[in-house]
């Protein structure tokens, strides 16, 4: 009996920069680890390569001033209400500063008690004030916090009413649950929302919006030979440099099919690949949803669109074979798990239908980290096997 089921391996790459061959660099060293520890690669291998250095060295970068012609172009210089950004110096610094420079007045419209990812604006133990002192109006930043008080992120130590504040001269705060209150202020509306953005598109043009637009949009094309992405525009997007976001890679579909046939090409196998960003898990200290990317994975290989086909062993292992010891119970799951293709709804309560992509590029988001580890490569082994699997 094989005694490992999944494993993960982080490979180390030299630091990557712009122009680089990343296809070239990362199949050699997936390859160079695997004759290192004696293995080969297998068809059910999944290469994962972190969005950042696809995206650094497809050269997808843009600057602030980008941003800010863009935002006069789509709103004619002219005042712009900002709603619900998220609360996050390495993602929303810079994208405001460009919406400044290119409106004449920015009308920020913050959701309490937190941003739409989990990110805190306010102390929980305070909404209940905060509720009933302003009975769902819109507030200035001064009203509110008033009442809610001066709030600080716990792992930043960042107030972010502050910071935003004192991003550009021309830029006013407020506070409302309700999107369609920043038509109070302005008909140029701005949607900071990720993965809410559509919805909110369509209520504020329901509510009267005029010209409207959501973060995938502002540079979704390039401008003046800036980077670009054509499915989200700034969204995904980082922090690179003082005046400089990186973007979220716009090529990681042709990345993943490259990296795919260079390791058919060396070795006759095609395993999987894929792009990961942020995984979608949720910190249980803060609250914090960490999926602050538009998708976990912007590009992968077919097989990693599907939904694992799984039944629930300790359900089984519970219910049906409750009775069994040892080796016969060992074989009779083994039986149920090798015929659940025959009897597809049999003993698959409590399964989660999720997509393998958005599986495997959490828990590689979880193996690479976001610090020092450099480890932007993960190799994973294993993950479409069962209990079956010798």
């Amino acid at each position: 009996m094989r005694l490992t089921g999944t494993t993960a391996m982080g490979i180390r790459l030299p630091i990557i920069s712009p122009g680089d061959d990343l296809v070239s660099i990362a199949a050699e060293h997936v390859l160079s680890v695997l004759t290192a520890t004696g293995e080969t690669l297998r068809a059910d291998d999944i290469i994962a390569v972190t969005e950042a250095i696809v995206a650094k060295t497809e050269g997808n970068f843009a600057k602030i001033s980008h941003i800010a012609e863009d935002i006069k172009a789509k709103f004619n210089g002219e005042e712009v209400g900002f709603v619900f950004p998220m609360l996050s110096r390495n993602r929303l610094l810079n994208i405001l500063k460009g919406v400044a420079a290119g409106a004449k007045k920015v009308h920020i419209l913050l959701s309490y008690p937190h941003d739409e990812v989990g990110n805190p604006i306010m102390d929980i133990d305070r909404l209940d004030e905060v509720l009933d002192a302003f009975d769902g109006r819109m507030v200035t930043a001064e009203a509110f916090r008033k009442v809610a008080g001066e709030y600080k992120l716990v792992f930043t130590g960042i107030d972010y009413v502050e910071l935003y504040e004192n991003a550009a001269d021309n830029i006013s705060i407020y506070f409302s649950n309700d999107p369609r209150d920043i038509l109070k202020l302005t008909k140029n509306v701005l949607v900071g929302e990720i993965h809410n953005r559509n919805r909110t598109k369509a209520r504020l043009e329901k509510a009267g919006a005029e010209k409207i637009f959501t973060l995938s949009d502002i540079l979704s094309q390039s401008i003046n030979g800036s980077g670009f992405n054509p499915a989200y525009g700034v969204l995904g997007s980082n922090l690179s440099t003082g005046d400089t976001l990186k973007l979220f890679p716009a090529k990681a579909s042709e990345f993943v099919q490259a990296l795919r046939a260079r390791l058919k090409e060396k070795t006759g196998i095609a395993p999987e690949v894929m792009v990961y960003g942020d995984g979608a898990f949720k910190d249980p200290v803060c609250g914090i949803w960490e999926l602050a990317d538009p998708v976990v994975s912007p590009g992968y290989t077919e097989r990693l669109g599907s939904q694992p086909f799984e039944i629930k062993m300790k359900y089984v292992a519970d219910s049906t074979l409750g009775d069994l010891q040892g080796e016969e119970k060992q074989a009779a799951m083994t039986k149920i798990i090798q015929e659940k293709h025959t009897n597809p709804t049999a003993y698959r309560e409590g399964t989660t239908p999720r997509v393998y992509a958005d599986l495997v590029g959490s828990l590689c988001d979880l193996m690479g980290g976001s610090g020092d580890k450099g480890t932007p490569v993960i190799l994973v082994r294993g993950y479409f096997d069962d209990f079956t699997v010798q």
